[in-house]
């Protein structure tokens, strides 16, 4: 009774509100609703009314176009029923629990290219972690390089050295910018000490770069012969090692005589004849690798490009996994993606302010958000099974509760690690399919959340003023496309698996969940409402054809109410959280971009390999900034550049859409028609028109090396005469 006493008596570790657009959101949606369904029944008598083929095309089209739209909005809806918004408060941490008693933190990075992941970037990412405000014995940090590159340990050797100083130095000074890059280019002005220190850090970045431009790891870029002969025993021969140890906190100590954080870098086995599994491969590696090591209950998961900005994140994590009312089933809790460098306007909405800020405050009203693949703190126990259902690993040690008492460098522990890191571990096992992390999807972060939130887990949405992470975000389109299109693919294996949203999810988690998680599933099936839209009414415009309402007609006013509905709440979410006008613009125009792009060509590419007609790799995003390119997309100039194929259908939308507006004005204005009949054409038209000037200007106007490539201007040139041609052919026969 009296402890119970003292833990009701307790100053608040979190507190949470509820969002004051709940009332709102769900009048809105029970209005928005019934205008959907007046849609529906328009549309479904125009189809059945059609007298010729052409118009029942149309019409059947324009009915499914809807019925996806009206669904994919029905889904997002869930995420608009019961947002809430949190509060920690860490500085009460210390009258609950004594620092000593802070529970060991094992923190993991994956890196695998290092040309497109340049080892800096990922040396800088563990540093930011090893300096965070929390008992230094108690952090572990694992690096996976599944390039298995010298270049990139050589990074990390060079990056331990300059550890010793660093983390002293942010503790005595108590700066906040704990990654060396992101703190040297904060400011311009040091004390003498931090001016050592940058000198320090310029030099160790020197030598990294000139090693990764030259492309191995010269002799005389190894100084000390300790240092040379620990390199050549983890890299040459025999005694090549996967996971050397490169600092251990039982032995090693900064310069003022403090233990550091244990350093491990990992490198797995890996085999042509068998499965690796990508990304959630390396993690599984790493969750055994770490039980093996140091087994600390709770894991850290990052991008390597993504470093702590808030050295104070792992207490705002214990507010949650400290409190005894909320312990039970949360199973992680997830902070949001934010990025560094994006331009004023944000040209290609990379910030995905949607996913990474306005639904996850929907899905934590429910039961919590959805992983989104770094930044998640994990307990451990949740990769073994549900709250109530322990699933034990065939190995004791690789349990959730082991505790380990060997010397992380002593042979029993390198044996065990060493075999749990090989390529064939896993085979006959539960690994990826019950237990760790999920195999089935190029997407394992959703996959894995949507899994563990099946099993019965609870999540956390923490989102502090201060963002706890920055990471690098694509300043190219084709970047974008590219990552889209994976993640597109992704997700499409996971609606159309037997743990689909629609059908498991909802069984397991109920249908808002159920509808939340599909609504993120099916971001690719946006691609069948936008390419239709962007084509279909166009070419009957070019023929005469009326497919909407006329203005004085009754109907017309539900179109209008229907477009300035949707765009108007997106409109209102968006300002509410930050967002400005000019990147809202953006980020409806990518939408658009991604319909006849990288979703398109990700459905496309997806059902063909379900046919096995083609398979999709891994490609690594790259991380690399050119000069050139950065400059431009300063100057917020989108850049085409590279000969993709998506900016084919792209460029060839840009093209009839051009095309069939100037036609209706045409009409209008020379020949006095009347095109009451096809207003709503023309402002779609109209619509993508101003949506497409960036492309117009790529085409003709810009003579750099972003422009649009002639030959994919020359090829949507033709495409689009095609279609047009073949649109009048159909339209004169009937």
């Amino acid at each position: 009774m009296e402890a119970l006493s003292r833990a009701c008596s307790s100053p608040p570790l979190h507190t949470f509100q509820p969002s004051r657009l709940t009332g709102f959101n769900r009048v809105f949606a029970a209005v928005y609703t019934c205008a959907i369904l007046a849609l529906l029944y328009h549309r479904s008598f125009k189809l059945i009314n059609s007298t010729t083929l052409p118009s029942f095309f149309i019409s059947l089209s324009m009915l499914i176009s809807d019925l996806l739209l009206a669904f994919l909005w029905a889904a997002t809806q869930s995420c608009r029923m019961r947002p809430i918004y949190r509060n920690e408060f860490p500085d009460n941490l210390g009258k609950m629990v004594k620092e000593s008693d802070f529970p060991p933190l094992d923190v993991f990075i994956c890196t695998a290219d290092p040309y497109k992941e340049p080892p800096m970037g990922v040396a800088n990412t563990a540093l930011s972690v090893m300096a965070y405000d929390y008992p230094r014995e108690k952090i572990s940090v694992y690096v996976s390089d599944d390039g298995g590159s010298q270049l990139t340990l050589f990074a990390f050797m060079e990056a331990a050295k300059f550890a010793t100083h660093w983390l002293p130095f942010c503790r005595k000074k108590n700066i906040v910018e704990r990654s060396p890059e992101a703190y040297f280019a904060s400011t311009n002005s040091w004390s003498s000490e931090a001016e050592e220190i940058k000198t320090m850090y310029d030099s160790m970045k020197f030598r990294v770069e000139n090693v990764v431009e030259r492309g191995k790891v010269g002799d005389e870029y190894i100084t000390g012969e300790e240092d040379r002969k620990a390199f050549l025993k983890w890299t040459h021969g025999s005694t090549r090692q996967n996971h050397p140890t490169i600092i251990q906190n039982s032995k090693d100590k900064d310069i003022t005589g403090h233990l550091m954080p244990n350093l491990i870098y990992v490198s797995r086995e890996k085999s042509k004849t068998s499965p690796h599994h990508f990304k959630a491969g390396a993690l599984n590696v790493l969750l055994r690798v770490s039980a093996a090591m140091t087994n600390a209950p709770l894991i850290l998961t990052l991008d390597c490009d993504m470093y702590s900005n808030d050295p104070s994140t792992p207490l705002r994590v214990l507010c949650y996994l400290l409190n005894p009312h909320d312990q039970s089933k949360i199973g992680y809790i997830q902070f949001p993606q934010y990025f560094k460098g994006i331009n004023k306007n944000d040209t290609y909405a990379c910030e995905f302010k949607r996913l990474f800020q306005i639904n996850p405050v929907g899905f934590d009203g429910l039961a919590g958000p959805n992983h989104v693949g770094t930044g998640c703190f994990f307990h451990r126990r949740v990769f073994f099974g549900g709250p109530l259902t322990l699933l034990s690993p065939e190995i004791p040690e690789l349990g959730p509760s082991h505790v380990v008492n060997r010397p992380i460098q002593s042979q029993p522990t390198f044996e065990l690690s060493h075999k749990v890191a090989g390529c064939n571990y896993e085979n006959h096992t539960k690994w990826g399919s019950e237990v760790g992390f999920r195999y089935g999807s190029l997407v394992e972060d959703y996959y894995t959340g949507y899994r563990l939130q099946c099993e019965g887990w609870k999540s956390i949405f923490c989102n502090p003023q201060r963002a706890a992470f920055l990471g690098d975000a694509p300043i190219t389109l084709v970047d974008l496309l590219n990552q889209q299109k994976r993640w597109a693919i992704g997700l499409l294996e996971v609606v159309f698996s037997k743990f689909s949203p629609l059908t498991y999810g909802i069984r397991s988690m109920g249908l808002l969940m159920g509808l939340a998680y599909a609504h993120i599933g099916m971001w690719a099936f946006w691609s069948i409402p936008i390419t239709i839209y962007a084509f279909l009414p166009q070419l009957a415009l070019l023929n005469g054809i009326t497919i909407f309402p006329m203005v004085s007609e009754p109907w017309f006013l539900l179109y209008v109410f229907l477009f300035i509905g949707a765009y108007g709440q997106d409109f209102l979410e968006f300002i509410l959280f930050d967002g400005t006008i000019q990147r809202w613009w953006n980020d409806q125009r990518i939408w658009m971009i991604r319909g006849v792009t990288c979703n398109l060509f990700g459905s496309i590419e997806f059902f063909l390999k379900s046919f096995g007609i083609s398979a999709q790799g891994f490609n690594v995003t790259s991380k690399v900034v050119d000069d050139e390119q950065s400059k431009r997309y300063e100057q917020g100039v989108f850049e085409f550049g590279v000969p993709s194929p998506m900016f084919v259908s792209l460029t060839t939308a840009a093209i009839i859409n051009l095309v069939s507006f100037v036609w209706g004005l045409f009409l209008l204005v020379f020949r006095g028609k009347q095109l009451e009949g096809m207003f709503l054409q023309m402002f779609i038209a109209g619509f993508v028109v101003v949506n497409s000037l960036p492309i117009y200007e790529a085409m003709v106007l810009r003579g750099d090396k972003g422009r649009m490539p002639v030959r994919i201007a020359i090829i949507s040139t033709f495409l689009a005469c095609g279609l047009v041609a073949a649109a009048s052919n159909i339209a004169l026969r009937d």
